[in-house]
C-alpha cells in the first residue's frame, strides 16, 4: 500500500500518521499538509526519517499538487481540515475553500488516479445537538457552525462522489479530541497551558456543554479500523463514550496542573453554541476496533506532557496565536460576569 495523508502534520493527523507507520510496516506514507499554523513538522519528526515515509508541502486545494502526490497511492485519507469553531464565526472563506472546495478537488484527482479506498475524515459537530441518547450514522446533518457546515459539505462531497461514480468512499465522524501535540486554542490544551501560566480559564456560558471526549491515538485507530476492514459507501461515528461537562473538564485540568479555582472566568458564551454531542458507535465496534485510552488515563498524560513540553508550546502562544487570543478573547474577559 502507498496511503496519501493529507494534513499528517497537524493534531490527530499526525498520531495517525505515526500510528500508520508503527502497525503497517508494508505501507508507504505519503503526508500531503499546507503548513498553516495549527501544523508542524516537529509532530512527525519521529518518522521524518523513514525510508517509508515523504513529506509534501501543499494545499489540496491545488490540483497540480495532488496530481503529484497521489502518482502511486492506494489510498487517500483526508484530515486536511479549517477545524475550530471560533476562528470559523470570524471568517469562514478558508473553511470553505478547504473543507468543501479542497475535498472536492482532492477526491476528483483520486478518482482519475484510481484510488482504492478515500476515507473523508469527518467530524460528530455535523449532527448538530442532541438533547438526550446518541448519534447514529444514519441520522440528519444539521451543522450549527460555520465549522461544521464546511465539514458536512465536504461528507456530501465525498458521498456525491461515491454515488456518482461508484468511488470507494468512508466518512469516519469523530467525537472531541485531545492528547499531546495539540494546538493550544482548543479548550484542553488551552485550559492546561493557562492554567500553567496562571491566565484565567475562559469557560463558555455556565459551562454545563457536554462532549464526548477520545484520545488521539484511539480516535487515529479508529480511522484505521475503517480504512482497512470498513466497507467503502459506510460512515463510522468514532466516539470515546466518556461525556462531560466543559466545568467538569476544567476543574479536573486545575487539579491536575495544581492551579487554583479562581482562574475559572465565566465569560460570554459562544454564538450558536451546541449544548451537548453524544456518538453511538456500534457499528465501528463491529469491525473489532475499541478505544485503549480511558479518559482519566489519558487527560493525566496530556497534562503531564504540556508541563513537560513548554518548549513546544510556549512559542506557538505567541505570535498569531496571541492575535487571535485577544480578538476571541479580551472583550469577554474584561467583561466576565462575577
Amino acid at each position: 500500500m502507498r496511503i496519501l495523508v493529507t494534513g499528517g502534520c497537524g493534531f490527530i493527523g499526525s498520531h495517525f500518521v505515526r500510528l500508520l507507520m508503527e502497525r503497517q510496516p508494508d505501507c508507504d506514507v505519503v503526508n500531503l499538509d499546507k503548513m498553516t499554523y495549527a501544523a508542524s513538522e516537529a509532530n512527525v519528526a519521529e518518522v521524518a526519517d523513514n525510508p517509508r515515509y515523504t513529506f509534501v508541502k501543499g494545499d489540496i486545494g491545488d490540483t497540480e499538487v495532488i496530481r503529484g502526490a497521489l502518482e502511486g497511492c492506494t489510498h487517500v485519507v483526508n484530515f486536511a481540515a479549517e477545524s475550530h469553531v471560533d476562528r470559523s464565526i470570524h471568517g469562514a472563506v478558508d473553511f470553505i475553500e478547504t473543507d468543501v472546495l479542497g475535498t472536492y478537488i482532492l477526491l476528483r484527482g483520486a478518482h482519475e488516479a484510481g484510488v482504492q479506498r478515500f476515507l473523508q475524515v469527518s467530524t460528530d459537530e455535523v449532527y448538530g445537538s442532541i438533547q438526550a441518547g446518541s448519534f447514529t450514522e444514519g441520522d440528519h446533518l444539521v451543522p450549527s457552525s460555520p465549522y461544521s457546515a464546511s465539514k458536512a459539505g465536504g461528507d456530501l462531497q465525498a458521498l456525491a462522489y461515491m454515488h456518482t461514480y461508484d468511488f470507494p468512499v468512508i466518512i469516519t465522524r469523530g467525537s472531541n479530541t485531545y492528547g499531546q501535540n495539540q494546538y493550544p486554542e482548543k479548550l484542553i490544551p488551552l485550559f492546561i497551558t493557562n492554567a500553567l501560566e496562571g491566565l484565567p480559564l475562559p469557560v463558555y456560558g455556565d459551562g454545563r456543554q457536554v462532549r464526548d471526549w477520545i484520545h488521539a491515538r484511539d480516535h487515529a485507530s479508529g480511522i484505521l479500523a475503517a480504512l482497512m476492514v470498513g466497507t467503502p459507501g459506510e460512515i463510522y461515528n468514532v466516539g470515546g463514550g466518556n461525556e462531560h461537562e466543559n466545568i467538569w473538564i476544567t476543574q479536573r485540568i486545575l487539579e491536575l496542573t495544581g492551579a487554583s479555582e479562581e482562574l475559572i472566568t465565566y465569560v460570554q458564551d459562544r454564538p450558536g453554541h451546541d449544548l451537548r454531542y453524544s456518538l453511538d458507535t456500534h457499528k465501528l465496534r463491529g469491525l473489532g476496533w475499541e478505544p485503549q485510552i480511558t479518559f482519566e488515563q489519558g487527560l493525566e498524560e496530556t497534562a503531564r506532557w504540556y508541563q513537560d513540553n513548554r518548549a513546544w508550546w510556549e512559542p506557538i502562544k505567541s505570535g498569531e496565536f496571541r492575535e487571535f487570543y485577544e480578538q476571541q478573547y479580551k472583550d469577554r474577559l474584561t467583561k466576565a460576569p462575577a
